[in-house]
């Protein structure tokens, strides 16, 4: 989805990350608390503070990874660091050229998580399991947004900020119907039947989907078995959502998907216009309509979230999101220093600087849920519903996994446009993904 998706893991809102190293393809570079021009020797200024160059896209409109940037300078007063800062557009992009180049930079945030596994290959990612081991760092921390980034056996990447799908709900119809509000523990069986209900008692979309796959699939991979490189079952566990969103629409309890897709609606407008009961979108539409409401622009103004509904043998509080990761560039003649930010920046202070705008960390427990609810606008109950117990990663760090995500887009749309069966549709897919796998 990014999806976390979309990245996330955008992720909209997305954290800081790849790579960049002074003035190359244009890339613009600052030097956090100090200018760039007291440099003298490599890697060091002229008061004699060591100097760490870091990569991320649109840093100053990012408070998330400024704050926490600005945190560890304040607790390292002899280390100042050198962001690098490229537009988001263009960061992969400048990122593989600088790598691919041997850029000098000592570390970066990967954009899009998925192209982690590419970096593993062309070896631009340092392995930083001895780091871990050595510091004693608790990886049960991260809730499971750690695992993509381990890759056989060895943990390349650290999460800072995640994005992970929750369920949204408009407190106004659920009030106007007198219905009880969705619960933190809701099986999606119970989802169905309470689209249901409130689409008739409250003459409303009982849900939104969004036309994004992963609005779909994401459900089949929720319990954590299965990926969306399973293609040997011919993708069996789509089914019962595809056949659950299929009901729906054929109810009129959703827009039909060929009406959302011709209209080009977008998940943020269909939500705020008032007449959709429940969504399951990602923690990034927080801030959204949060501003919404506060500037006048929707049509609801009470609005809650819950705990994303969940297949009938998983408990509550496994979801679906992509996280973004913080790694250390190998060319790095600064790995000991560099570890010592990432870790930072992966850590419990940086993600109180997170949770203080509304952010993700990747580091997650009650306190930084807490944080987050307190900042304005959030709805009362929110920190309870934010707890997970796992989140699975929309795609896996594998490789051809773009191309079978493409493909399973694609197939998407063919099924929910009901220009095939559910049953053809999945079976397509898992011949697809075989021969694309080959």
């Amino acid at each position: 989805m990014k999806k976390f998706i979309a990245g996330a893991l955008a992720f909209a809102t997305a954290l800081t990350v790849l790579t960049g190293c002074g003035g190359a393809a244009g890339s613009s570079a600052q030097t956090s608390g100090s200018t760039a021009a007291g440099s003298t020797a490599a890697g060091s200024t002229a008061s004699g503070e060591q100097v760490l160059k870091v990569a991320t896209w649109d840093y100053t409109s990012n408070p998330s990874v400024s704050n926490s940037v600005k945190a560890f300078e304040a607790a390292n007063p002899n280390v100042k660091i050198e962001i690098l800062d490229i537009p988001s557009t263009d960061y992969n992009t400048k990122l593989n050229v600088m790598l691919n180049g041997g850029s000098d930079l000592d570390a970066y945030f990967i954009k899009d998580a998925s192209s982690t596994y590419d970096l593993y290959k062309k070896n631009q990612l340092l392995d930083l399991t001895d780091y871990i081991e050595a510091d004693g760092v608790d990886m049960s921390a991260y809730n499971g947004t750690d695992k993509p980034f381990n890759i056989e056996g060895r943990q390349y990447g650290m999460p800072v900020r995640t994005d992970y799908y929750v369920l949204f709900y408009n407190k106004d119809l659920f009030d106007a119907a007198n219905m009880e509000y969705p619960s933190n523990d809701m099986t999606w069986t119970e989802f169905e039947k309470l689209a249901m209900d409130i689409s008739k008692a409250a003459n409303c979309y009982g849900a939104y989907f969004h036309t994004w796959q992963a609005c779909v699939q994401n459900w089949g991979v929720q319990d954590g078995e299965h990926t969306i490189m399973d293609y040997d079952s011919n993708y069996d566990f789509f089914k019962p959502y595809y056949e659950m969103v299929l009901r729906l629409q054929d109810a009129g309890a959703i827009q039909e998907f060929g009406e959302l897709q011709s209209g080009n609606i977008h998940y943020s407008g269909a939500f705020a216009a008032g007449n959709v009961a429940m969504m399951p979108m990602g923690t990034w539409y927080m801030a959204t309509i949060t501003e919404s409401i506060k500037n006048g622009e929707a049509n609801l103004k009470e609005w809650g979230v819950a705990t994303l509904p969940h297949p009938d043998n998983v408990s509550a509080g496994y979801t679906v999101g992509a996280t973004t990761p913080i790694v250390i560039n190998p060319a790095s003649e600064k790995q000991d220093l560099a570890w010592e930010f990432v870790k930072f920046m992966s850590g419990e202070e940086s993600a109180n600087e997170y949770a203080k705008v509304g952010a993700i960390p990747g580091r997650l427990n009650d306190e930084i849920l807490a944080l987050v609810q307190e900042q304005e606008g959030m709805p009362e109950g929110l920190a309870e519903a934010l707890k997970v117990e796992n989140i699975v990663a929309d795609r896996p760090i594998q490789e051809s996994v773009t191309e079978v995500n493409d493909m399973l887009g694609q197939e998407h749309s063919l099924i929910m446009l009901k220009e095939c069966s559910v049953d053809e549709g999945l079976a397509n897919m898992g011949s697809r993904a075989a021969e694309i796998l080959k």
